[in-house]
């Protein structure tokens, strides 16, 4: 199963929906209004919903907002072999600290954006102006309750200045938290369970002038650590009363010689979940 929030015409209120096939049953009528009304419910509760009477919006009739309301967004690092590569090719200073948080037993964990500045589908994606390699980082997020528990996935953009974190590792936050810099949607999906989240792919293709310029895809099976894992580690000595997203860091990186243009089109695809797709500004 499939959630999301939107706007329907000119309704400025946010609804919450559940996705069936390429219709939006408008769940407002059954007195859920935000997400956590709606998260961790039962299968058989979303199910009863599922064959209600509610109103059915079709994609083309509503716009897909970023499925995040309260939620800080966390992410992890150097989760993929290939990751752990590019990192340490960018920074000949730091190219030591990647390889061993690798191998750790404490991953890489950081802070990555207030809900508020978290940009949804078909809205513009930023890059640094003041940064010369800018790169999409295409990972799965997870969905957390306030006691830290997986009750969703979605899809997100890590949005990096590769030039800037390679400088110093002390650089890190410029590189990752600025002005349009997460991107996340269009659905969450429920009811699955981490085997089969790992047999998902995870793809980027990113567009310029019309043409591909770059195309990638990995597994998300090729994660090291397991979800719960990731998870744990974000909740030690940490409280969110509203829960959390956590990216799991990306195993698709552009070449060295790539780097993201104004105007480009970043499209994100989670073979569980949909399509994220986002054109890019210079922020």
């Amino acid at each position: 199963m499939k959630i999301c929030r939107f706007l329907q015409g000119t309704n400025p209120q946010v609804r919450i929906g559940l996705v069936e096939e390429e219709h939006v049953i408008d769940l407002t009528g059954s007195g859920i209004l935000q997400l956590a009304d709606i998260l961790g419910k039962s299968p058989e509760t979303i199910g009863k919903l599922m064959v209600s009477s509610l109103p059915r919006h079709t994609f083309q009739e509503v716009r897909f907002q970023a499925p995040v309301e309260k939620q800080e967004v966390w992410a992890a690092g150097v989760t993929y072999l290939r990751s752990k590569k590019a990192r340490m090719e960018e920074s000949e200073i730091s190219a030591s600290a990647y390889d061993r948080v690798y191998e750790a037993e404490r991953p890489e964990i950081f802070f990555k954006s207030l809900p508020e500045k978290v940009v949804g589908p078909g809205e513009l994606v930023g890059i640094r102006r003041d940064a010369t390699w800018n790169v999409p980082e295409p990972e799965l997020a997870l969905i957390l309750s306030p006691s830290g528990s997986i009750v969703g996935y979605t899809i997100g953009n890590d949005m990096s200045s590769r030039d800037i974190e390679g400088e110093n590792v002390l650089y890190l936050p410029q590189a990752k938290i600025y002005d349009r810099s997460c991107a996340l949607g269009p659905f969450i999906r429920i009811g699955v369970t981490e085997a089969e989240v790992r047999a998902w792919t995870i793809s980027v293709q990113i567009s310029r002038g019309g043409a591909v310029v770059f195309q990638g895809e990995t597994g998300i099976s090729q994660i090291k650590r397991s979800f719960t894992e990731l998870a744990g580690f974000l909740f030690r000595s940490q409280v969110f009363p509203n829960g959390a997203v956590l990216l799991t860091g990306t195993g698709v990186v552009p070449p060295d010689q790539f780097t993201l243009a104004a105007g480009d089109r970043v499209r994100i695809e989670i073979s569980g979940i949909g399509v994220l797709e986002n054109s890019v500004l210079v922020v």
